[in-house]
């Protein structure tokens, strides 16, 4: 038996990595119909975190009710594993795409919802929950977050502080005894793709603060108000998080899930490929093929076709993409054996993602042809 296991991530603005994985079964099966394809949808802990991992572990979607970036209420999804886990991602909550571009204020946005999706899996029962925090439209710290779950802050003359990163720098003091108890018994894992520290010039602001719509002279006032918040974090809790690798991960909340939750901020594709059982599901497999919509120098930082690179060992990987950039040829020193793009000749990309299905299903069906023709060498 011919065993083929799908793992890509999605072809962002065009196919889901659930209909990735559909689309190169039927090229597969075109060639090699009694063939074997485990399809594993997957994704780098950020966009479509929920779905890959409730299609790759057979559990089930559930929606509900939030507070988005601007107080609005807002419906948003999220996931309980086959095994019990629960899964969410920030962005359904406190993400950019929840705020028109003329709204965007990273001085008030807050985390406020994403701290209700949390308390949505804690009422399911999860007490190990995975926690996608790419794409987000603030800059608060997490501290909204931890309003939402019961934390209290306060300014100097003791009122507690309102929503949104311009009002760290008020912060006098806080008071986490209110914090929801089943906190302590719940284990949380922190998808994180980058490693920028709180502050500094690599930092959550500086970096990420312009695509929240912070001007110039917001960014000061935010870096300020996040430096504030991981001084008093030092003072109060005997953490240093302004340098810390990730901390500045979703405008600081990745410092505060780790402060106050407990958090543990992992490369999300390590997590997924944990959650999903890679290692087991590619056993007996005669071949491996991954992909996403754009294969480039960040792929070889992080992102899903590395962690499958990796993880597959001795078993032959494919790497398929719409864009393909020469720097993928690196992860050959990883041990990718050979790289495609789908493109069958020059096309808009409006065109190219129109028809990204049927150039998928001939791509691998042209590499299942080639790898069985080198098999009868």
């Amino acid at each position: 038996m011919f065993k083929v296991v799908c793992a890509p991530d999605s072809f962002k603005g065009s196919l889901a990595a659930s209909e990735v994985v559909r689309a190169m079964e039927r090229g597969i099966k075109s060639f090699c119909p009694e063939a074997e394809v485990v399809k594993l949808p997957l994704s780098d802990g950020g966009e479509e975190l929920v779905d890959s991992l409730v299609a790759a572990t057979k559990g089930k979607k559930k929606n509900t009710v939030v507070t988005d970036p601007l107080g609005r209420k807002v419906e948003a999804g999220y996931g309980i594993l086959g095994d019990g886990q629960g899964v969410m991602e920030m962005a359904a909550a406190s993400g950019l795409p929840l705020v028109a571009p003329e709204e965007l204020n990273p001085l008030r946005t807050t985390t406020f919802g994403t701290g209700e999706l949390l308390q949505a899996l804690l009422d399911e029962g999860c007490r190990t929950v995975i926690v996608g925090i790419g794409g987000s439209a603030t800059n608060d710290g997490g501290i909204g977050m931890l309003q939402a779950l019961g934390g209290r802050f306060f300014d100097s003359e003791g009122k507690e502080l309102g929503w949104g990163g311009g009002e760290l720098n008020k912060l006098a003091d806080f008071n986490l005894e209110g914090l929801d108890p089943r906190i302590e018994k719940t284990e949380i894992k922190v998808a994180c793709d980058v490693d920028n520290p709180l502050t500094g010039e690599n930092g959550a602001t500086r970096v990420y603060g312009p695509q929240k719509g912070a001007t110039l002279k917001m960014i000061e006032e935010l870096e300020r108000g996040l430096g504030h918040f991981g001084d008093l974090i030092r003072e109060k809790k005997g953490i240093e998080v302004n340098s810390y690798p990730g901390s500045g991960a979703a405008g600081g909340l990745g410092a505060g899930m780790m402060v106050f939750l407990g958090g543990k901020l992992q490369p999300g594709v390590d997590l997924v490929l944990d959650t999903v059982r890679f290692e087991d599901k590619i056993k007996g497999a005669d071949l491996v093929i991954t992909g996403e919509g754009r294969l480039d120098k960040q792929t070889i930082y992080g992102k899903t076709a590395l962690g499958v690179v990796r993880r597959s060992k001795k078993i032959p990987v494919v790497a398929v993409g719409g864009w393909v950039e020469p720097e993928i040829a690196l992860l050959r020193e990883e041990g990718l054996t050979a790289f495609f793009s789908i493109l069958d000749r020059p096309r808009s990309l409006e065109e190219a993602m129109k028809i990204a299905p049927m150039l998928l299903e001939r791509s691998c069906e042209e590499i299942i042809r080639l790898f069985f023709s080198g098999r009868k060498t």
